[in-house]
């Protein structure tokens, strides 16, 4: 089993750059303005022959509990002590500051082995800041740049020290060499006529996403069972898209909590402006987007559009309006807010719309079985037979029309991708079908074949003609 890295230290110092640089990708937001990074992020790190978990964290501040950095803090505080390590990173730069004093000691009365890192080394004058960080008692300084990627074999080496080779090397099996090929964007689908079995023992990525204060990290902290997301009554607390790993009824689930989105015209600070774009990756990375909806004002312009985003992207959409509690006449809003959905989003008819509330935990398991229901939708396959026979009975039933006085002919259907389902018409003239009469074949296949609340990707191509490009024989 790999250890853990803690990475500790006031706000903008570099901890998330370190992070970054360890875990091999930029994940976590890096701005210059300090506290960004708010909640603790956890990710498979690497470090030369080294292989841990490396946990990013606030800034360590000196401030009540009641508030957000105080909340900020104990998040930190939970990440010391599920540690096997410390890194204890300063700004070689500014020197030491009384708040590193202060928050030395914490890390020393912790008990855990630290690792005193010197970050922003390479700056012109951070001699005298790395000589003074002796003071703190923490034993010799790694003088290091998180930016560029400097004294990283000093860092590699101090690990091994202060942990022994036993606990640092651990088994000699590699797991990191597995290579895990999962299709992010649909599936090949191989045999035309075979339905595969959903299989309900695979991993499954759930993003959550919504407008800000809608209540997205108190429900995954309602669902996991823990207090694992900073929350509170400020909005836009969340910043980074923190990524959970979940056991849910013995299936595997990361689920990703993302930062509220504003409309566009609002965003203005480029800080948010990262938090938009890291959410926007987390949906295009999940199988299933959850929509938090506030039930008390649920579908504003940026509900909408949000969640036609997520079925352009083609991802499993399900809505959760979220603080139920504060309903007052549950049965009349519950059936107002279903007929808005049936009404606002019919390119998703038949979308699961689940009213939950995440203080009380209210609807959760039927949030849950709601996603576990849009996913096997998602990932479902129809034989070629079964809809060529649906395809004869509908055009006998509603052929398309005449478009320049000449009748279109729709030769045959097959689906070609699922995760979404996507499908492939072979007819004559496949730019004058209107799109009115794909839209009745889409809703008719919806229904026809319980495919409900799924965007449906529809495709016309020209069937092959033998004899084009032949020049006719002179007589």
């Amino acid at each position: 089993m790999a250890f853990q890295i803690a990475i500790i230290g006031r706000p903008n110092v570099g901890k998330s750059t370190l992070f970054n640089r360890l875990a091999g990708r930029k994940l976590a937001l890096v701005d210059d303005t300090p506290g960004v990074t708010r909640d603790r992020r956890v990710h498979p790190a690497k470090l030369y022959d080294l292989h841990f978990d490396v946990i990013d964290t606030a800034g360590f501040e000196d401030a009540a509990a009641a508030t957000l950095q105080g909340r900020m803090r104990a998040q930190t505080e939970i990440a010391i002590r599920e540690a096997d390590l410390i890194f204890f990173m300063v700004d070689a730069k500014s020197g030491i500051t009384p708040d590193d004093r202060t928050f030395a000691e914490i890390v020393r009365k912790s008990g855990k082995p630290v690792v005193l890192v010197a970050n922003k080394a390479e700056a012109k004058g951070s001699q005298g800041g790395l000589l003074e960080s002796w003071e703190l008692g923490l034993g010799e300084p790694v003088a290091v740049s998180a930016e560029h990627g400097q004294g990283l074999p000093d860092l590699r080496d101090a690990v091994v020290e202060a942990l022994g080779k036993k606990v640092a090397f651990g088994d000699d099996e590699d797991e990191d060499d597995a290579v895990i090929d999962e299709p992010l964007v649909g599936e090949d689908i191989a045999d035309p006529d075979i339905e595969p079995a959903y299989d309900d023992t695979k991993p499954m990525r759930i993003a959550v996403i919504g407008r800000p204060n809608a209540g997205k990290s108190t429900m995954i902290n309602a669902l996991i069972g823990e207090e694992r997301l900073l929350t509170g009554p400020e909005a836009g607390i969340t910043r980074d898209s923190i990524s959970v790993d979940w056991d849910w009824r013995g299936r595997e689930i990361k689920l990703f909590d993302t930062a509220g989105m504003r409309r566009k015209a609002r965003v203005q600070e480029k800080l948010e402006k990262l938090s938009v774009a890291d959410g926007l990756r987390a949906i295009r990375f999940a199988e299933v987007v959850i929509v938090v909806f506030d039930a008390t004002i649920p579908f504003e312009k940026q509900d909408l559009q949000l969640a036609d985003l997520i079925i352009r992207e083609g991802r499993a959409l399900v809505l959760a309006f979220n603080k139920w509690d504060l309903i007052e006449h549950p049965q009349e809003t519950l059936a107002e807010l279903r007929e808005k959905t049936e009404r606002l989003l019919p390119q998703v008819r038949g979308v699961q719309a689940v009213p939950v509330s995440a203080e009380t935990g209210r609807g959760l398991d039927k949030l849950m079985d709601a996603v576990l229901k849009t996913h096997k939708v998602w990932n479902s396959r129809v034989s070629t037979g079964r809809l060529n026979r649906w395809l004869e009975g509908v055009l006998g039933h509603h052929p398309p029309p005449a478009v320049a006085g000449r009748r279109l002919k729709i030769k045959y259907m097959t689906q070609v991708k699922t995760r979404p389902p996507g499908f492939v018409l072979s007819c004559t003239r496949p730019d004058d079908v209107p799109q009115s009469y794909i839209r009745y074949l889409t809703n008719n296949l919806r229904e026809a074949f319980d495919i409900p609340g799924v965007p449906i990707r529809m495709s016309l191509h020209a069937s092959e003609n033998p004899f084009a490009g032949r020049a006719r024989k002179r007589r």
